[in-house]
């Protein structure tokens, strides 16, 4: 299936909601799926986590491999302090432990896309009993981007030519990260999702048109790899959009 929402609707639902990491009273917002899952479920899972000033999730791991968005605020991963600027993305194979994140002191904003709802729920390595019971074999990648920068709008707008640059380099299973730059009202055929396993387009900058809907910033598509290409269409004001392909799994 193809799925879509808007960044603007999903934002209008934002909840405050208790940290699982901290302890701490932050905001969530729920794109697709519930917020955090155990079992597996039909369909995307994609979250928002919006940190408190100095707020620092502690170090865990998930049980479905996921990409992240680093879109606003600034903060730092692991104990080396490694710099979140929006917009960072970062790919993290199923039970691959990473943090701490800690945000600055104006927060930190990070939406986290899954291709299917599965164990989602974090587990904390500092409970070594439940880790050592839900750890389980993978390739354990952990990659960071360098920062992504964006077009002005009016630079955007006038574009002539679509424009692909590769984010994260393809490996053999499929995995990889680009962004595609297109002007007003231009298009552009998506990867084949057959290949890997699905991607994402998230809008970073600009709109995207669905269907008739104009999507606006922070909006994402999710094309299943049972699906055909995706015509990647953008609107009025022109649009960047991160192409995030997932590698095929075995499940």
């Amino acid at each position: 299936m193809i799925y879509a929402r808007s960044g603007a609707e999903a934002l209008a639902e934002r909840d405050t909601v208790i940290s699982p990491g901290t302890g701490i009273e932050h905001w969530g917002t729920v794109f697709f799926g519930p917020r955090t899952s155990t079992t597996r479920a039909p369909g995307p899972q994609a979250t928002m986590s919006e940190l408190q000033a100095h707020e620092a999730l502690k170090p865990h791991f998930h049980g479905v491999s996921m990409f992240q968005l680093f879109i606003a605020g600034y903060g730092t991963l692991g104990n080396r302090g490694q710099e979140l600027k929006p917009l960072t993305i970062q790919f993290k194979d199923c039970h691959t432990t990473y943090g701490p994140v800690t945000a600055g002191p104006q927060g930190l904003s990070f939406v986290a896309l899954r291709m299917y709802t599965g164990d989602s729920k974090p587990v904390y390595i500092y409970n070594k009993a439940e880790a050592r019971e839900k750890i389980r074999p993978s390739k354990r990648r952990m990659r960071v981007s360098d920062q992504v920068h964006f077009s002005i709008e009016p630079l955007l707008r006038s574009r002539k030519d679509v424009a692909w640059e590769t984010i994260m380099e393809e490996e053999d299973d499929g995995l990889s990260a680009k962004i595609v730059r297109l002007g007003a009202n231009m298009g552009v055929k998506g990867p084949d999702p057959k290949i890997a396993g699905g991607y994402y387009v998230f809008v970073g900058n600009g709109s995207m048109l669905n269907d008739g809907e104009d999507l606006p910033l922070w909006s994402m598509v999710v094309v299943e790899n049972t699906e055909e290409a995706f015509e990647i269409q953008a609107g009025s004001d022109g649009l960047e959009a991160l192409v995030l392909q997932y590698p095929l799994e075995d499940i």
